[in-house]
């Protein structure tokens, strides 16, 4: 009877694996064809990331200030530096942020303030330990591209203005996070949990920088996504309206839309996600809008990442 109990295990144990992985492949979103009903079409790489530094695309950020523009940056243990990159993925250089440490950085944001200047967003808030009861976010304005008149590399990178600070913690536990948003509106921020054992949380902060004190953000609910696991969140941004959410996991997507005639952001938060191909991803992490809303880009951690293009349709 032991023998057979043992078998037993050893059969259910494996077949239990490929119904979970099996239900992940039919539910996450890949290449092909989209669907019928889909806003966005079928999902297109148009570039691959050139640059020999950028080996963890982590996070993604299209500047609202400089044309073909996107921003991105390292997973955990590298430096503090930022990488400028166009939608073909050719190096448009490397900024390093004067003071700020990357202990573990996993996602970007940019918004443009009521002056007209941009500003970049850097969550300093992975943390897959759960060991950290205290995060930050980093904001420094938008380096300019075009006035870089040499070449820079992780070795010697050009230096952006010197940053501001925003440390929190969380109201209820620590958390492992890898979603920041950024309103373009309000500027308020947004960080989204990562969770593999149930909905991942949504907490808010208000842009309070260099007060010198650390905040507490406000928890303002959870969100599912159409996936297993659901709340395994890796990424995030909003549409330069402030009309729509675009969240990610590693392999798939998912949009929220605000109702018509809503004026309270947060009540896109209660909305059903569609889903969105993005591509095939190695480890999707980085998602972002374009410029003006019309597209969705995707990169993925590795070496010579794809950049994925997805357009809207309506």
């Amino acid at each position: 009877m032991k023998t057979i109990a043992k078998f037993s295990s050893f059969v259910i144990l494996p077949a239990a694996v490929f119904i979970f992985f099996s239900a992940c492949s039919l539910i996450s979103t890949h290449g092909g064809n989209a669907p019928a009903n889909s806003s966005y079409d079928r999902p297109v790489t148009v570039g691959t990331i050139r640059s020999r530094d950028i080996t963890e695309s982590s996070g993604l950020a299209a500047s609202k200030c400089q044309d073909d523009v996107f921003w991105t940056h390292n997973d955990s243990g590298d430096d503090a530096l930022i990488f400028a990159i166009n939608a073909k993925g050719e190096d448009l250089g490397t900024w390093k942020v004067p003071n700020a440490t990357n202990v573990d950085w996993e996602d970007i944001a940019e918004a443009k303030d009521a002056r007209g200047k941009c500003f970049l967003y850097i969550g300093e808030i992975g943390d897959n330990q759960r060991k950290r009861a205290e995060h930050a976010i980093y904001r420094v304005a938008e380096p300019q591209v075009a006035t870089a008149n040499r070449k820079s590399s992780r070795k010697e990178p050009f230096l952006t203005d010197n940053e501001e600070i925003l440390r929190f913690t969380y109201p209820d536990s620590i958390q492992n996070s890898e979603t920041l948003l950024v309103h373009p509106k309000t500027l308020d921020i947004y960080v989204i949990s990562k969770r593999s054992n149930g909905p991942a949380g949504i907490y808010r902060l208000k842009p309070l920088f260099n007060t010198g004190n650390s905040v507490k953000a406000e928890k303002i609910g959870e969100i599912m996504v159409p996936s297993i696991p659901n709340g395994l969140l890796t990424g995030g941004d909003v549409s330069p309206d402030g009309k729509r959410v675009i969240l990610c996991d590693y392999t798939g997507a998912y949009e929220l839309t605000l109702p018509e005639n809503t004026a309270n952001f947060d009540e896109i938060w209660k909305q059903k996600p569609e889903m969105v191909e993005i591509g095939d991803r190695k480890q999707g992490e980085g998602i972002a809008y374009s410029a003006d809303g019309t597209s969705i880009f995707a990169t993925s951690e590795g070496k010579n990442s794809p950049v994925i293009e997805a357009k809207r349709r309506k």
